[in-house]
């Protein structure tokens, strides 16, 4: 699988464990056809030459690991596994963990062959907590080779996202525009999660942009790239020199101060001061380094660019950031399938042009209809308001998410799953119809009813199994997800139906 922009390569150690009252050669063995059934699915595993049965040997396999690089880890217990070293090893890896158990292959070795994984697994678990080790413990932790693989497949983008997250510089531009408070949340619970944040002011933004010529030859390579990726939807191409000079701008800043971490975003102010500063919008620029991994989100929603990249890095395709905007008229449906959903539960994606094209069924450069009638309501055609990339969301599955900070500085998350759907929106901006079974009451009782911003980040894939497991690892206490029909929320009314 080729590599990822702006994300972390993994390289997953299985480091194979064993009580000393078990043969070794037992997980010596298991260990080694479980490294041939990850190799089977691609997955850059390698398997430790040492096996642990003592703290010593826990030491002796860090060393390992780290010699070969490796940033991931699973513990595979071959037989009930010595608890302690073990867990040690979970301790001091500075990197994701996860703990799993080898299920026996057949009844007839259960007296030599018999390795007890399923009663090692419960003492595993007694000692990450007595550690306060954070270790992934899978839905089925004990299994078969080919099973195993495949759940190790699910750790290897559970463990991107907390590799990413734990090399992550937010770049703040701001601050946030008057009434969108929304967007403003407290940024120590993200320190908390080992992520760091950058805040500076629209001056550094604007000198930075000024201290890139018309003439560079980034830019010109960048006006370049522009042109070939709008094609017919390049309908200003007067501007595109200005927007390519924020975008070399963005990327040079972001290269020169990412300092000690390795990925990053922007969280940025866009309106209203921008436009007259700049003389454009700049949410195409927006889309275009969201496209290459480096998510920028609108209004300095500093949560909402953390919550974009770790839709990325859990789906490896670009993300976007929407406001969970309008209702969808009744007259828009016709005979549509609403897969799962009733009407009640769509609502339209929007925002004024940040999505990436290759997230898009139509795209084109177009102005900011509302800030127009804000910035140059008399003007006859549109100026400083140009350069959002507007269109349909593309079909298909899609996840919204989002980890917030709440103004007492504690963390909750929510994960949906739904469709976007091949229905004309039939109004401007980058918007959707987005059909998420049950989101009518989930709507009420989690996104109003736990003081969620009306921001969300979007992907493009069903990836709440993944977000789900990352967010929990990265210390979230409370995810919400959508509840089916006779399942109350905290303080949904019984009573009404």
């Amino acid at each position: 699988m080729p590599s990822l922009p702006n994300a972390p390569e993994l390289k997953i150690a299985l480091v194979g464990v064993s009580r000393d009252c078990f043969p070794i050669d037992l997980t010596r063995r298991r260990l080694a056809a479980l490294a041939a059934a990850c190799q089977r699915l691609s997955l850059e595993t390698v398997a430790l030459s040492q096996i642990i049965e003592s703290s010593s040997d826990a030491v002796a396999a860090l060393a390992e690991a780290e010699g070969l690089g490796c940033n991931a880890a699973v513990i595979y217990l071959g037989n009930f596994g010595p608890e302690g070293p073990l867990s040690i090893f979970a301790e001091r890896f500075p990197g994701p963990v996860m703990a799993c158990g080898a299920a026996e292959e057949s009844g007839k070795d259960l007296i030599g062959g018999r390795g007890d994984a399923f009663c090692g697994m419960l003492n595993a678990g007694i000692n990450f907590a007595l550690r306060h080790a954070a270790v992934h413990i899978p839905h089925n932790p004990v299994g078969l080779p080919a099973t195993l693989a495949e759940t190790i497949a699910h750790f290897r983008d559970v463990a991107r996202v907390l590799v990413g997250a734990a090399g992550l510089k937010i770049f703040a531009f701001g601050p946030r525009p008057q009434d969108f408070y929304a967007c403003n949340a407290p940024i120590g619970p993200l320190y908390d999660m080992g992520v760091e944040i950058m805040e500076n002011s629209e001056l550094d933004m604007l000198q930075a942009y000024n201290d890139v010529s018309d003439r560079d030859e980034a830019v010109r390579a960048t006006v370049a790239d522009m042109t070939d990726e709008l094609g017919a939807g390049n309908t200003y191409p007067d501007l595109l020199v200005k927007l390519a000079r924020f975008e070399v701008a963005l990327t040079r800043f972001a290269q020169a101060n990412l300092g000690s971490r390795q990925y990053a975003v922007f969280a940025n102010k866009c309106w209203p001061a921008f436009e007259k500063a700049f003389g454009f919008v700049p949410c195409y620029v927006n889309s275009r380094l969201s496209a290459r991994g480096m998510p920028v989100a609108c209004e300095v929603d500093i949560y909402g660019a953390f919550s974009e990249y770790l839709c990325y890095l859990a789906g490896q395709v670009p993300a976007t950031l929407l406001d969970i905007n309008n209702t969808v008229p009744a007259d828009m449906l016709g005979g549509a399938d609403l897969a799962g959903a009733a009407a009640g539960d769509l609502f339209m994606g929007f925002h004024c042009g940040n999505t990436p094209s290759c997230c898009m069924k139509t795209f084109a450069i177009k102005h900011q209809l509302i800030m127009k009638r804000l910035m140059e309501p008399e003007a006859p055609q549109p100026d400083i308001t140009r350069g959002t990339l507007e269109g349909q969301l593309m079909p298909g599955p899609t996840t919204v998410f989002r980890v917030q900070g709440t103004a007492d500085g504690a963390l909750r998350s929510y994960i949906a799953q739904g469709r976007i759907l091949d229905l004309d929106p039939q109004s401007f901006g980058a918007i959707g119809v987005i059909a998420i079974p049950g989101f009518a009451r989930f709507y009420r009782h989690v996104l109003i009813g736990r003081n969620y911003p009306h921001h969300a980040a979007v992907a493009f894939a069903h990836v709440g199994a993944v977000l789900h497991d990352a967010v929990e690892m990265l210390g979230v206490p409370e995810i919400a997800a959508p509840r089916p029909a006779g399942v109350l929320y905290d303080g949904e009314n019984p009573f009404l139906s």
